[in-house]
């Protein structure tokens, strides 16, 4: 059945591409979270274990929202991690030691380097493709990145 929602296909089409994009990004950084999980060593195991199973748990839910706005608008995501692999702009590198800072040093570029690209859709999505509800569902995406890459940061040693 055809969507009308107050877009344009090509709009709708545009949009999609992007947050499939973002999808990707978010399921690659979901797996970096989870390999700092099962692989953490050092005596802040147990700590930085529950902090990055708590962390996950939010980027499940994030993935979950992104998959669900690209239906909602009338299109299919992308659910396989070779399509995922081919839309991210994140990379697979892992810390070279199981560490806590280096997982998290890591995971924190990740989280930056997302909220650099949701702040620069958040403009896009409303000026060029009309779709308020997406630049919407973005800023509380970032919001929400924001907040997890401080809590990151705030493990960091100075």
């Amino acid at each position: 059945m055809k969507t009308e929602i107050g877009i344009t296909e090509a709009n709708r089409q545009a949009v999609a591409t992007e947050l499939a994009k973002i999808l990707a990004d978010e399921t690659v950084l979901y797996i970096k979270t989870k390999n700092a999980h099962w692989n953490i060593e050092g005596a802040d195991f147990y700590d930085k274990h529950k902090f990055f199973e708590t962390q996950f748990g939010q980027i499940d839910e994030l993935i979950d929202s992104v998959a669900e706005r690209i239906r909602s608008i009338g299109h299919y995501a992308p659910a396989t991690l070779k399509s995922y692999l081919n839309l991210t702009h994140l990379t697979e590198q892992a810390s070279e030691k199981n560490d806590s800072q280096g997982f998290i040093k890591e995971l924190l570029e990740d989280h930056e380097s997302i909220i650099m690209v949701l702040r620069e859709h958040i403009k896009s999505f409303t000026n060029d493709f009309h779709d308020l509800g997406t630049s919407d569902f973005i800023t509380g995406l970032m919001e929400t990145h924001e907040k997890m890459a401080w809590f990151l940061r705030s493990h960091l040693k100075n």
